[in-house]
């Protein structure tokens, strides 16, 4: 395959905030040079990027891929072989997009991460942490109070969490994951809008418990993950230890101050409510979760305002189910009612990366990092927008070195 050289464009520097005049080189899976008057390999096709920005592609921190499904149970009960089938689909989809990293919080294994770097399916890299660990009646545990089966059928591609009570029950659990290819711990510490047993202020597992994963996590050079809305549940996290805190709709400018000390990352992933709230009705949702949506959705912009002051990084996410995948990008828009583009662009790329332990790797456009690459019809920085059209101006999406949509002439 021949090389790869973009000319007469704008670089976008993430971590500046700011386009550069350059040229970049891509051979095989990784960018090797960036700068100007490169040396011309002699197999190489060159690429004319004139009023377009060259700019890494973009991490979701947050999603669900075996969630095809917004009947949660319909994905637990579906064969683990289409489970993995409908995944595909749904990966594909989010790198059609521009994602060509995407972080998942419950549900995919490590079959599917294989399956994507042996290119048997198309779509974006995949970082996993296997099962959300949730307690009996907390978020994610999807049986209804007159539902006496003892367990979720864990066993399935499609189901989101496993059940764990007891300390010594968290430890076997978190072990069994990271055996297993997790690359991180999920807790599922804070009620939910989506579980039918738990109000969002209540609180789940021991300090105890979370104090169990933290410890096991650490061990092997891992981290924790929590679902949390409260500022009583995100302290509670933050003082144990976790390192991600999913949501944060309801943080208090003090709890933000002390996750930024302790180096914290958080993921808001506003357009997960407001998805629901547009569609909800027809979904069948009920006054309970409605009630629910309202809370999260209230706190939602000022949660931004509040982490932005405190100086808590916050990465890119979406946590979008079944065909409310469509609004991926409209998340874009939300967080440009309080972010900056350049935030937002930051919190999509090289935040995205450090959550990912991939630094230097992704969300950069670096020589040696690996060619994930979008070219933009504009510029980001100054129209975040560009970035919301589900890829429409896009011209060309590289993943890996590897084109998976060019509309771009040859120079």
């Amino acid at each position: 395959m021949p090389d790869t050289l973009f000319t007469n464009g704008r670089v976008l520097d993430a971590e500046a905030g700011r386009l550069i005049e350059a040229e970049v080189l891509v051979s095989g899976t990784r960018i090797v040079a960036v700068g100007a008057g490169l040396e011309r390999p002699r197999d190489v096709v060159e690429l004319d990027l004139r009023g377009h920005t060259l700019m890494p592609g973009l991490i979701d921190c947050h999603v669900h891929v075996t969630a095809e499904s917004l009947d949660l149970w319909s994905n637990v009960t579906a064969p683990s072989s289409l489970a993995a089938l409908r995944s595909a689909r749904v990966m594909e989809e989010a790198l059609s997009r521009g994602f060509t990293t995407l972080r998942d919080l419950g549900g995919a294994d490590l079959g599917l991460v294989l399956a994507l770097e042996e290119g048997l399916i198309k779509g974006p890299r995949l970082i996993i942490c296997g099962k959300a660990l949730t307690t009996t009646g907390g978020h994610s545990d999807l049986r209804g109070r007159t539902d006496g089966r003892p367990d979720m059928m864990s066993d399935r591609l499609g189901s989101m969490g496993v059940v764990t009570d007891g300390v010594d029950n968290v430890r076997a659990e978190c072990r069994k994951q990271i055996k297993e290819g997790a690359k991180f711990i999920k807790v599922m510490a804070n009620g939910g809008v989506s579980s039918p047993n738990d109000p969002i202020h209540s609180i789940q597992y021991s300090r105890d418990e979370i104090a169990a994963m933290v410890e096991e996590a650490e061990n092997a050079g891992l981290y924790v993950s929590a679902h949390v809305y409260t500022d009583r549940a995100i302290r509670r996290c933050v003082e144990l230890g976790v390192h991600s805190l999913e949501h944060c709709n309801l943080i208090e400018p003090e709890t933000a101050a002390l996750a930024a000390e302790r180096g914290c990352i958080a993921v808001p992933t506003l357009v997960a409510y407001d998805a629901l709230a547009i569609e909800g009705k027809a979904l069948g949702l009920g006054a309970a979760e409605f009630a629910k949506i309202k809370v999260v959705q209230k706190g939602g912009l000022r949660s931004l305002e509040i982490m932005r002051e405190a100086g808590l990084p916050m990465a890119f996410g979406s946590d979008l189910l079944g065909a409310l995948r469509r609004y991926r990008c409209m998340e874009f828009e939300i967080l440009a009612r309080v972010l900056t583009p350049a935030e937002i662009v930051r919190s999509a790329t090289v935040i995205g990366a450090k959550l990912c332990r991939l630094e230097g790797e992704i969300g950069i456009i670096a020589p040696g990092a690996c060619a994930d690459l979008l070219v933009v019809a504009g510029n980001p920085l100054e129209d975040i927008s560009l970035l919301a059209g589900d890829g429409a101006r896009m011209p060309a999406i590289m993943a890996r070195g590897k084109f998976v949509k060019s509309e771009l002439h040859q120079a």
